[in-house]
């Protein structure tokens, strides 16, 4: 079985160029929505990519943002041409199985997950992880796509999770709110 959440897995498709889905004006404005200006609070973003939705968070709302993503060759993307103390920090890590104490903060206001969330083969753990890195009052913010949304004859109907997948994701959050970005949904979730 090839497990999609591991380096061996993303490294080659970054390394050939392979590039996603970037972040619009929509987008942007629902984040500003539900999580506000950072004032300099930490900001954590998990897969982070070519960097862009850190570097949002950092510039344009304000966070003290680290991205990390288990891909080399997109932590390299994501840094290349960034002049040193003036942007997100990086790091290649990954968030199910390395060690958490080496980020640069005890806790983050805000842990984004974009476009990751439907790839991590375990869950469970991904959450757990998360829930023991948020700050009290923090905000997990998770884009995904979710089953269904696409028309039937698209051959990328089934990307999205699952129901039973939506349901690990929302149990145990005091606080849900959820926004529709065409076949995405975007989750704000608070302990």
């Amino acid at each position: 079985m090839t497990t999609t959440a591991t380096a061996s897995y993303w490294e080659p498709l970054w390394a050939q160029g392979r590039r996603y889905r970037h972040i619009d004006g929509p987008e942007t404005r629902l984040l500003e929505q539900h999580l506000g200006q950072g004032r300099g609070r930490p900001a954590l973003d998990i897969g982070c990519g070519d960097g862009a939705l850190a570097r949002h968070l950092h510039h344009g709302l304000g966070y003290r943002t680290t991205g990390i993503d288990c891909s080399r060759s997109a932590v390299a993307l994501a840094a290349h041409g960034a002049a040193p103390g003036h942007g997100p920090v990086w790091r290649c890590a990954d968030i199910t199985t390395d060690d958490l104490t080496a980020l640069p903060d005890p806790a983050y206001a805000v842990i984004t997950c974009r476009l990751v969330y439907r790839w991590m083969d375990d869950k469970a753990l991904l959450l757990d992880r998360v829930r023991r890195l948020l700050a009290p009052g923090g905000t997990f913010w998770v884009v995904t796509e979710v089953t269904g949304r696409r028309e039937d004859s698209d051959p990328l109907q089934g990307l999205g999770i699952s129901p039973a997948e939506v349901e690990i994701l929302t149990a145990g959050w005091s606080v849900v709110r959820t926004a529709d970005l065409d076949v995405l949904r975007c989750y704000a979730l608070r302990p």
